[in-house]
């Protein structure tokens, strides 16, 4: 499989073939509007002002699960990440990253990309202290730990990265410029 074979909803409502974003680089984020991680959309927004035209697309799932940081509906959603931070890429129907009502893309991404740890630091401490609080084995499985994962896909549809919230965004500028080469 790679991510061609997946259908997202569309935030008006409408089925996405991913299949639309072939020979493209991809990095997929789940995102929420109330969250600490917030703010990096000014950074995936630079990211894909400098990148675009090489081919980047940064495709963007809303997702409530995480202590509820993205309570608005699909509009709400998007007008706050327009009006606040002048997003300009691709935004979705607000969707499950985990359990059982986990969109199929989401599912594909955790079963087939491990997690390797927030880093170090207190933000870091305190995502590994989250993180155990709802999962005690959260270290041994791909299950999206918060807001803000990112996963970097390569002109094939395949998997090449994945970045925790955590993660430093000048390293994944980095990877992707790479993805893009």
């Amino acid at each position: 499989m790679t991510v061609y074979d997946f259908t997202v909803r569309a935030q008006d409502g409408r089925e996405v073939s991913l299949e639309e974003y072939r020979g493209k680089v991809l990095l997929i984020v789940n995102t929420a509007t109330g969250c600490g991680f917030t703010p990096q959309y000014t950074q995936l927004q630079e990211l894909y002002d400098k990148h675009q035209a090489e081919g980047l697309e940064i495709l963007d799932f809303p997702c409530n699960q995480f202590a509820n940081q993205a309570p608005g509906d699909d509009a709400e959603i998007h007008s706050f990440c327009t009006g606040r931070f002048g997003i300009r890429f691709p935004q979705f129907s607000k969707v499950d990253v985990i359990g059982e009502n986990a969109i199929p893309l989401y599912r594909w991404l955790s079963e087939n990309s491990s997690f390797s740890g927030f880093g170090k630091g207190p933000r870091a401490m305190l995502m590994a202290a989250t993180a155990r609080s709802m999962d005690k084995d959260y270290k041994s499985n791909g299950a999206i730990k918060w807001n803000f994962t990112k996963f970097l896909i390569d002109r094939e549809g395949n998997i090449v990265a994945r970045f925790e919230p955590t993660e430093d965004m000048d390293r994944v500028a980095k990877q992707v410029e790479e993805a893009l080469k």
